[in-house]
């Protein structure tokens, strides 16, 4: 299959050249045209014929919704285009709008969200197979006014949930029992529903408009903040359950860390910000393999990344989760690898570690700074396990390799020292899957 070919529309030259920058890092994805304003917009999409339009919403010359009237005009002539449309809270009825005539091939994305990880990549790949996308926090924003209005059931309200979750359909059919078509239809109906007290002037669709737009400002207000500085799934944890600073738990986890082999002598011939270009990609790749799998990254040191499976929400397949993370990590490294090869930069050579026990899981600090930490031997002993692994190799605690469901071929280290414990640990030595072996192996866990 070739590559998904991408237009992009804002007047802003700075946010067409962000836009462009991260996508340019997506080697399925290619940028085929650009423009400033409506006008430019349809005549551009009309010659380029593109797979996915990317585009603003308020533009020249009105600055109005430029963008939805001419991203609807270009799907209208062409029915299979894609339509990612990028909002700034402006006004909530935008989103409701845009789905007003169903749902398949569009996206609705918040722009100072579109840098974490790779949201923006992954909503125009899901459009362009007709797929669809709302940003968890407009959904999330969506559902309190209609839970007031009395217009969901409880499988609605469930569905609703799982979309604010940012759970894709896939999943939720599995969680469901149905099947992908099934569910994508249930979505659409209820975004047909939400959008029809505007679309034809019901008594309190105004009044929803505006809860809606108090609600994704109240959730900005509240908290929002706090996704920056804490682990994915900690601060709606405390949103939602009134955590606070000093509060602890003892829990069961599986801990990993990754360290690139070398780094080191990297650094010394490339280029600063060419090597801070690719320590983004990489953790960009570590962070998707991660949370892919329910696990949640706590920290980034220089070039080591650090998580755990098992926290903050407690799991009993914390170690096989784990295990299917590090082998995503190296499968997507690799790939990374390649293509870094080809252009010419130092690819990074990845080892990881796996540590299985019981620790400490806290919220340390104060009401203006937070963090969320895990402290017990698991995570000490994971730090040293991580030296035993070469490049494509993940090295598993005594412990890990008891919890793990299924055994893979392994090599049995035998018992060692390692620094800081007087007891001696018997670690096990696993080779990387390839991409193919590791997307599988990700994708029958998600599934579960």
């Amino acid at each position: 299959m070739g590559a998904i070919t991408v237009f992009v529309a804002d007047d802003s030259v700075f946010i067409r050249e962000g836009v462009k920058a991260m996508l340019s890092r997506q080697a399925d994805l290619e940028i085929v045209g650009e423009a400033e304003d409506h006008d430019g917009l349809v005549a551009g999409a009309e010659a380029a014929a593109p797979n996915v339009v990317v585009s603003d919403i308020r533009m020249p010359p009105n600055f109005h919704r430029e963008g939805i009237e001419a991203c609807k005009l270009i799907r209208k002539r062409h029915p299979g285009t894609g339509i990612v449309i990028l909002s700034q809270y402006d006004d909530p009825d935008y989103a409701i709008s845009l789905l007003s005539e169903g749902a398949a091939g569009y996206a609705y994305l918040l722009k100072d969200r579109i840098a974490e990880g790779d949201q923006l990549a992954r909503a125009i790949r899901e459009v362009a197979s007709g797929g669809s996308m709302l940003d968890p926090a407009v959904v999330s924003a969506l559902i309190s006014p209609v839970r007031r209005t009395g217009g969901l059931d409880a499988e609605d309200d469930a569905l609703l949930e799982m979309i604010a979750e940012g759970k894709p359909i896939k999943a939720i059919a599995v969680a469901t029992k149905s099947t992908p078509g099934a569910v994508e239809a249930r979505v659409e109906s209820l975004f047909l529903r939400l959008a029809e007290g505007v679309s034809i002037g019901t008594a309190g669709a105004l009044d929803r408009l505006k809860r809606i737009h108090s609600a994704i400002i109240s959730r900005e207000e509240q908290g929002e903040s706090l996704s920056r500085l804490l682990p994915t799934g900690v601060a709606e944890r405390i949103r939602a359950r009134g955590a606070h600073a000093g509060d602890t738990e003892q829990l069961k986890v599986t801990v990993l860390m990754s360290d690139i082999r070398g780094y080191s002598t990297i650094s010394e011939h490339t280029d600063p910000s060419s090597l801070a270009q690719q320590l983004n990609t990489h953790r960009a790749e570590m962070n998707n393999a991660i949370l892919s799998v329910g696990g949640t990254v706590m920290q980034y040191v220089g070039d080591a990344v650090m998580a755990v499976f098992g926290a903050p929400e407690p799991s009993l397949d914390h170690a096989d989760r784990a295990l299917v993370a590090a082998h995503s990590m190296h499968a997507a490294q690799a790939a990374v690898n390649a293509r870094w090869i080809t252009e010419g930069l130092e690819p990074f050579p990845l080892g990881i570690g796996l540590s299985t026990g019981d620790v400490a899981a806290a919220l340390l600090g104060s009401e203006e700074r937070l963090e969320y930490t895990v402290v017990g031997d698991a995570v000490n002993l994971c730090q040293r396990l991580q030296q035993f692994a070469a490049d494509g190799e993940i090295v598993v605690s005594d412990a890990t390799w008891d919890a793990l469901s299924v055994k893979p071929e392994a090599e049995d280290l035998g018992p060692h020292l390692v620094k800081g414990r007087s007891t001696p640990v018997r670690p096990r030595k696993i080779a990387s899957m390839n991409q193919n072996a590791a997307d599988s192996v990700a994708s029958q866990e998600a599934a579960s």
